[in-house]
């Protein structure tokens, strides 16, 4: 048996799955830190999607990731989304509703708006590297409600290291590419700022410890 949804962290012969979904320009790597600890302080087997932004639409994304949840056979799926990789997780829920029990965490996503992409986006050699869903969901207005059955915690940064910096000119805090205001999703569960970038969030020993005790307990204890 797993970690109860409801309890706390309890030692299990059979490790809880995770899957963790990058974000743009990314290939999950980036995520080994994160991954570790979650595994080596919370027993939670985390595997990597892989995506291509710049060449799949998100039709064809969301349904590559039911096939990859589908081929984990497992009694309870989690997820964790960094930054674009979090609205890829909504677009899947929303499309395929029908998954395993769990939770999920988005890091650093843009869930209502991101400036940094479309001031980006005006840039005619970055904007064809960006890729048909960041276009489709960063690019023109969207009205985004979580309604999945399912906890969502969000972690959102205030250190503002970054290209989006530059970009956007944020005056209020970010994570130097995502604004904390645009990471709030109505109907999320949770809602964490910590001191972090937007890429260090992912090496970040008090962000994984804050995932992995929301995707355990459906809240994060700094809240």
């Amino acid at each position: 048996m797993g970690v109860p949804l409801g309890g706390s962290l309890l030692l299990s012969s059979t490790a809880v799955d995770v899957v963790y979904v990058h974000g743009l320009w990314m290939s999950g790597g980036e995520s080994l830190f994160l991954r570790r600890r979650l595994s080596n302080e919370f027993g939670l087997q985390v595997h990597p999607f892989r995506y291509a932004a710049a060449s799949s639409t998100m039709t064809e994304i969301t349904a590559r990731l039911q096939a990859f949840v589908q081929a984990l056979e497992a009694p309870t799926v989690h997820f964790v989304g960094h930054s674009l990789g979090g609205l890829v997780i909504y677009r899947f829920l929303e499309r395929f509703p029908e998954q395993p029990p769990g939770r999920a965490v988005f890091l650093g996503t843009p869930s209502i708006a991101s400036r940094a992409a479309e001031q980006a986006g005006q840039i005619r050699l970055v904007a064809s590297l960006m890729g048909q869903p960041v276009a489709d969901e960063l690019l023109q207005p969207q009205v985004r409600r979580w309604t999945m059955d399912r906890p969502l915690g969000i972690i959102a940064g205030t250190q503002p290291l970054g290209v989006g910096q530059i970009l956007a000119q944020f005056e209020e805090d970010s994570d130097g590419t995502i604004a904390v205001s645009e990471t709030r999703l109505p109907g999320a569960t949770d809602h964490l700022v910590l001191p972090v970038s937007h890429l260090g969030m992912l090496v970040s020993p008090r962000v994984a410890r804050e995932t992995g005790m929301f995707l355990q307990q459906g809240r994060f204890s700094l809240s």
